[in-house]
C-alpha cells in the first residue's frame, strides 16, 4: 500500500507529528477496506480479499447492493447541496476515499461547502488525514461513531462544522455494521440531536423482509469476520421516529430519485468483478433508506 508507506515515512520524519496512526491490523478483514474492493479500491489486504471472495461465492448480489449504495450517495448528497443548499456535512463511516467522494460531489454543486469525515479504521486515517493537507475545507476525524461525544468534541468538527446552522448528517451502508441495537441507534442519532432544526439525516441500511433472509445474510456476512446485523424496514424506521422523510420517502434506495443519467462508477477490483450483476438474478437483501429533514 504505497499511500501507507508514505504515510508512515513521513511520520518517521516527524516523530512528534499528531498524524502519526494506530497500528494497522492487517490479520481480519474491516469494513471499509472490504466495501471499497467493490468500488475498485486497491488498498487492502489479503485477510480482505480473501474473506470478500469467500463471502461472494455463496453471496454474489453482495457486490450489486455495496455499489448501488455508492450511486444513491451521489443523489442524496447531490439533492442536499444543490436543492437544499446544506454546505456543511458530517459523513460518519466514510470508509476508503474512492470516487465520487462526499465533499467531491458536494463541490459540484455547493462550491466553498465543509465536509468532516469519521472512520475508526487506522487505514482510512491515513487517507483522510492526507486529504486534510490539501484541503482546509475538509476534515477527518478519527472516532468510533458509536461515541459521538468523541465526534462532536473533536478539533476537525468544532472547527469546520456550525451547528448553529442546518447541516447533514450521513450515515451510507454503516447502521447495520453496528450489531447492537442500542449503540447503532446511538451512532444514526447521536450526532444529529445537537444539530438544529432544518438539518438532515441521509441513511442506507441493510434490509431483508423476512427473518429467514436477515439470519442467512447475517451469518453468511458475519461470518467472514466483519461485524453485521440485517435489519427489518420496522426497526430502521424504529430508530429514525421524529424525523420527516424527504420525498419519496423511506425504502429501496434504488428507488429514491433514480437518474439513469448520474455519473457512472468505475469497474469493482479484479477479486469482485466476476458478481457484478448477480442481482439480477438473486437478491437476499438490499439497502433501505433515504434522506430525512429534522423538524
Amino acid at each position: 500500500m504505497p499511500e501507507a508507506n508514505e504515510f508512515m515515512r513521513r511520520a518517521a520524519s516527524e516523530p512528534g507529528a499528531s498524524f502519526f496512526p494506530p497500528e494497522i491490523p492487517t490479520d481480519r478483514p474491516s469494513p471499509a477496506r472490504s466495501y471499497g474492493l467493490h468500488l475498485g479500491s486497491k488498498d487492502n489486504y489479503e485477510a480482505d480479499r480473501e474473506a470478500i471472495a469467500g463471502l461472494l461465492e455463496r453471496f454474489p448480489e453482495g457486490v450489486d447492493v455495496a455499489r448501488q449504495n455508492r450511486m444513491f450517495l451521489y443523489r442524496a448528497v447531490r439533492y442536499l447541496a444543490s436543492e437544499e443548499g446544506i454546505d456543511q456535512f458530517l459523513d460518519l463511516g466514510s470508509g476508503l476515499p474512492t470516487e465520487s467522494n462526499v465533499h467531491e460531489v458536494v463541490r459540484e454543486f455547493r462550491p466553498g461547502a465543509r465536509v468532516v469525515y469519521v472512520d475508526m479504521d487506522p487505514v482510512v486515517m491515513v487517507h483522510g488525514r492526507a486529504l486534510m493537507a490539501d484541503d482546509s475545507r475538509v476534515g477527518f476525524v478519527h472516532a468510533d461513531l458509536t461515541d459521538p461525544e468523541s465526534v462532536l468534541e473533536a478539533p476537525e468538527t468544532r472547527e469546520l462544522l456550525d451547528f448553529s446552522r442546518p447541516l447533514a448528517v450521513l450515515l451510507f451502508s454503516i447502521p447495520h455494521c453496528v450489531p447492537d441495537d442500542e449503540l447503532a441507534r446511538r451512532a444514526v442519532r447521536g450526532c444529529l440531536e445537537p444539530a438544529v432544526p432544518g438539518s438532515f439525516l441521509a441513511l442506507s441500511h441493510a434490509c431483508a423482509n423476512t427473518p429467514e433472509a436477515r439470519e442467512e445474510a447475517d451469518q453468511l456476512i458475519g461470518g467472514t469476520g466483519l461485524p453485521w446485523k440485517t435489519r427489518s424496514s420496522a426497526e430502521i424506521d424504529a430508530m429514525l421516529e421524529g424525523l420527516e422523510p424527504v420525498e419519496p420517502g423511506l425504502g429501496d434506495i434504488n428507488e429514491w430519485r433514480p437518474d439513469s443519467e448520474q455519473p457512472p462508477l468505475s469497474p469493482p477490483h479484479p477479486v469482485v468483478a466476476p458478481y457484478l450483476g448477480s442481482s439480477k438474478l438473486r437478491r437476499r437483501i438490499y439497502e433501505y433508506g433515504g434522506v430525512l429533514r429534522k423538524p
